[in-house]
């Protein structure tokens, strides 16, 4: 009488552990790149902090470009760059059909980069009303728009 042994080839052990090794190797991929998008989104979030930041740091609108570095903490690589550019818009429809202006709108924009390849830019408009110092004209005007001579008297 013959006995049968039961058991695995060599054969479909091999192929079971080729299976699992490219099973393990792709799971292992899928967590290094899970942390590689986790670093870049927080430095993402970092930039666009930094930009809001710079964003709200402008309190007089004037035209002007500034820049600078940012450093990072001591267990991170690299750092921020951001550059801010406040310009004057050109609004002929908001210029009334006699007299000064009474608003000047000014477009704020800050690019933040890091990483070579990296960046973000925020921009924003603000209108503020036109002041003596921000008029085309250089014509003082209250701040209701009014010329100053012709107010009537309280």
């Amino acid at each position: 009488m013959k006995v049968r042994q039961s058991g695995f080839t060599l054969l479909e052990v091999l192929v079971a552990l080729a299976i699992l090794g490219v099973a393990v190797v792709a799971v292992i991929q899928g967590f290094a790149q899970g942390l590689r998008l986790l670093k870049v989104s927080g430095d993402h979030q970092q930039a666009m902090l930094l930009a809001d930041i710079k964003l709200r740091e402008i309190t007089e609108e004037q035209l002007r470009a500034d820049s600078g570095p940012v450093e990072r903490e001591e267990n991170d690589e690299g750092s921020f760059h951001w550059e801010r550019t406040t310009t004057l818009l050109e609004t002929p429809d908001l210029r009334p059909a006699t007299g000064p202006p009474r608003w000047r709108v000014y477009q704020l924009a800050v690019r933040v980069s890091w990483d070579e390849s990296r960046e973000v830019e925020l921009v924003t408009l603000r209108t503020v009303p036109a002041t003596p110092t921000n008029t085309q004209l250089g014509v003082p005007v209250t701040p209701r728009g009014t010329p100053p001579a012709s107010r009537p008297p309280r």
